[in-house]
């Protein structure tokens, strides 16, 4: 039998929408944003050369600089002032997320509630700051060196000017990014950070299709593997949906409880796990953690670094489609899908919890037993989120390294951009229903007074 909020909302229509002011007033709000963060990938950092650049980024499109350019949305090709993207702060959060589970200092901050998350957050814009203003020192000093298909400079006019202009703007860019991003999901709708992550590979979309398909046009791909492509693309968002609504639902029942003359409780509930509990974030730290070095690393190749250096010998062998990335973009996903279940699900809480509230799982007796309990299956589905993360996320590079064909039509980009509109539109239903259950509310209110 459907519930009372499954009934509701399958009773949403554009009627609704229509009077929901305060949901329509979110989605404005992040579609200016949006719309912000994409004209400022087009403004392009004083002193560079747009065409050479855009050189440098397809020479390197097979490669990580191509990698980071479809999260940038086209930025890094354009050397944009957003073109660092939000990278470094995702790689902050993951190095103080990683400090707040072995400081006890900071691992206290995250008990405080507001006031610790508050002080976390300040920390991670501090080690933004820094590891940006390392990025962006590391490719002005590339830049200078780089040249364009003809020959033609990326830089117009090298030296400590242009580093230090550079580093500065590269900086400003990404921290306000971090700031818009902080302000969608303040007022907007969805996740601010996921959600320009989402703009920049839907932005590339027309131009892979477009790829693709003059590639298709001069015989360089067969037609065949074209409509292959469309048909694969089409079955893994249907999988990754699937496996993204998946659930492991824990049978809990509550005794029942006399109060007067009244009996209440007695009844049964679930306790739904996902089988991805870590959703997107997973790819997204391995990727972030990643291209940290390899981006400079990736500049210094295209400046012409020395054969033997270190920085070379590094890009060669975490290479995309190279055995040595494969592995570890493998490792990382496996690492941060059990980190970050850890992080959003604690078993030990959930029992306590339920003890308190009088609920328990037949078979299971409450407490540590429970606890454990928990934790065995979701150890269980989190092998399984990593295994099908690492299939999913894995398909580009095959795609990449054996067809030859655009990076957006790979697992990683699709999973990006379906869960994040999940996730969005599951806000949007949230918000609908509140909204009607408030119109219910009202009208029983006016009822009530007659």
């Amino acid at each position: 039998m459907a519930s009372a909020a499954d009934q509701i909302a399958a009773n949403i229509n554009l009627g609704v929408f229509s009077k929901a002011t305060e949901l329509k007033r979110r989605i404005w709000f992040a579609m200016f944003a949006l719309i912000i963060y994409r004209a400022g990938t087009f403004i392009t950092v004083p002193g560079i050369d747009p065409i050479a650049m855009a050189d440098v980024i397809r020479q390197q499109s097979r490669g990580v600089l191509g990698l980071f350019d479809v999260f940038a949305g086209g930025a890094l090709s354009r050397m944009s002032i957003f073109a660092l993207n939000i990278m470094p702060y995702i790689s902050a959060a993951i190095i103080i997320q990683l400090f707040s589970s072995v400081s006890p200092s900071l691992e206290n901050m995250k008990k405080e509630g507001i006031t610790g998350r508050i002080k976390l957050n300040q920390y991670t814009r501090y080690l933004t700051v820094l590891i940006t203003a390392l990025q962006a020192v590391g490719i002005a000093s590339g830049l200078e060196s780089a040249t364009g298909a003809n020959g033609i400079p990326v830089v117009l006019n090298p030296g400590l000017f242009f580093k230090f202009t550079t580093c500065i703007t590269l900086v400003g860019g990404t921290m306000f990014l971090v700031w818009l991003g902080e302000q969608i999901s303040e007022r907007g709708i969805g996740q601010g950070i996921s959600l320009l992550i989402f703009a920049g590979i839907v932005a590339g979309l027309p131009g892979g299709i477009a790829n693709l398909l003059e590639l298709g046009r001069t015989g360089a791909i067969s037609p065949f593997i074209i409509a292959l492509l469309a048909v694969g693309s089409v079955a893994v968002i249907g999988g990754i949906v699937f496996v993204e609504q998946a659930q492991r639902r824990i049978l809990v029942q509550y005794p029942k409880r006399q109060q007067g003359n009244k009996v209440y409780g007695g009844e049964a509930s679930h306790l739904p796990l996902k089988l991805n509990t870590s959703g997107v974030i997973p790819p997204i730290f391995a990727s972030s953690l990643l291209l940290l070095p390899l981006t400079i690393a990736g500049f210094q190749n295209a400046a012409g670094a020395t054969e033997g250096g270190f920085l070379n010998t590094m890009g060669a062998l975490l290479g995309r489609g190279q055995p040595l990335y494969l592995f570890f973009y493998s490792l990382l996903i496996v690492f941060f899908s059990f980190f970050y279940t850890a992080v959003v699900f604690n078993p030990t809480e959930t029992a306590d919890n339920l003890r308190k509230y009088g609920g328990f799982i037949p078979g299971i007796r409450p407490g540590k037993n429970t606890a454990d309990y928990l934790d065995y299956v979701l150890t269980r589905l989190t092998v399984l989120g990593s295994i099908y993360l690492i299939v999913v996320c894995l398909i580009p590079e095959f795609l990449i390294s054996r067809l030859s064909v655009p990076f957006y039509f790979g697992g990683t980009s699709l999973m990006i951009v379906v869960n994040v509109a999940l996730n969005t539109m599951q806000q949007v239903q949230a918000h609908l229903l509140a909204h009607q259950y408030e119109g219910l509310l009202k009208k029983s209110r006016l009822r009530g007074s007659k």
